[in-house]
């Protein structure tokens, strides 16, 4: 093998990328489809304004997109008291802080992803925040320190600097979309609203019953009593109201059908670039093998049983199928370490980790086949060959 560095290095390169494609695509759709399902259990509806239920369902449940804007608080608590509903969680939000969005809701929240405060308490009043996990840790913020948001969804907007929060819990990681947001009552985000429309914050709380009809919501996160909810409500708020209703299942469906056909496709180019490996290795075992007879010849003449120059054949192409298995699975992990930092700068969020997946386990057996297959006819040439008559020719 490394007296045929060419042949060799193509062949290796060649297996390691088609395994090393083959693995990269594994770890990116098992890590959507876990945040996914993760981030989407226990909500059976999300209501907001109207526009892109994709749209809606990404901004409100994984919060990577912008609101398609915001509903009546009133209309969205008739929702909530509607008798086919557990409970409606309400999410306010508009403003961040070095990109990680402050979102105004309740308690009701963090419960649903299991948030535990690991130190400090949860939030009571007006301006206090309990961060989730990602959040204190990369912005290296305690209970007690105090910021200002920024308008707006992404870094650079207008500060709000009369309006300072202060940091009062953290909580625990729960592995959601929770780490990486910064939890505050509602009425936070509200005064904030009421200071940039000019109203006077005195003012608002004297009319803060009077304008109760006024105050909106950015979304609303429902979960139904039973099944008919599921059934009659998404119509009825669609056709009847001037909110939207989206089903956060149906709408991941959706959006895994449409990636789907993407990924496999890739898979698809990433079997051939290994098939084609495989010809690879074995025209450079068997180009080795005609140039390698006359050795292998005074090799059985010196006592080599057939078995071990078949054995020997054999061992070239699974040392160079296991070698680009190995690499392969190197660089998969590399690439995915850039792809999570790249992850953690634009969208906040990153993979949970390095683990290694069955389907890996199988791809590895894939390429032992493949090398295996490759060397097969060499192999068996060599456990064939006429000791005289090469001997002879030479």
């Amino acid at each position: 093998m490394l007296a045929r560095p060419l042949s060799t290095g193509l062949s290796l390169l060649l297996l390691t990328l088609g395994v090393g494609m083959i693995s990269l695509l594994l770890q990116i759709s098992h890590h959507i489809q876990e945040q996914m399902t993760k981030n989407v259990r226990g909500i059976d509806m999300v209501v907001g304004a109207k526009g892109s239920p994709l749209q809606l369902i990404l901004s409100a449940v994984f919060h990577v997109d912008v609101p398609t804007g915001n509903i009546d608080l009133k209309e969205a608590q008739k929702l909530k008291n509607n008798r086919l509903v557990t409970s409606g969680i309400p999410l306010s939000y508009g403003d961040n802080f070095q990109g990680y969005r402050i979102v105004g809701t309740n308690a009701q929240y963090p419960a649903l992803y299991g948030g535990k405060v690991a130190s400090g308490r949860l939030w009571q009043q007006p301006f206090e925040v309990t961060l989730g996990a990602t959040v204190a840790k990369k912005l290296h913020l305690i209970s007690g320190d105090t910021f200002s948001g920024s308008h707006g969804l992404q870094e650079g907007g207008e500060a709000h600097e009369a309006h300072a929060y202060r940091v009062v819990g953290i909580f625990d990681y729960t592995n959601s979309v929770m780490d990486r947001l910064i939890l505050t009552p509602t009425e936070s985000v509200w005064e904030i609203h009421h200071h940039e429309e000019g109203e006077d914050h005195v003012e608002a709380e004297k009319h803060e019953e009077t304008h109760d009809d006024a105050k909106e919501i950015t979304a609303m996160l429902i979960k139904f009593r039973n099944p008919m909810g599921m059934v009659q409500m998404p119509r009825m708020i669609n056709e009847n109201t001037n909110m939207q209703a989206a089903l956060p299942t149906y709408e991941i469906n959706r959006l895994f059908g449409l990636m789907g056909v993407g990924i496999d496709t890739l898979n698809m180019v990433a079997l051939v670039i290994m098939g084609v490996s495989g010809i690879s290795v074995f025209i450079s075992l068997y180009n080795a093998l005609k140039d390698r007879q006359y050795e292998m010849a005074l090799m059985r003449t010196y006592g080599a049983s057939r078995w071990q120059l078949m054995a020997m054949v054999l061992q070239e192409g699974v040392l160079l199928s296991l070698a680009g298995f190995l690499v392969g699975i190197t660089l998969s992990r590399l690439a995915i370490w850039i792809l999570s930092a790249l992850m953690q700068e634009n969208y906040r969020d990153a993979f949970s980790g390095f683990s290694f997946m069955p389907q890996e386990m199988l791809l590895g057996v894939v390429a032992l086949g493949i090398g295996l297959l490759a060397s097969l006819v060499p192999a068996i040439q060599a456990f064939t060959i006429n000791i005289s008559k090469t001997l002879a020719d030479a």
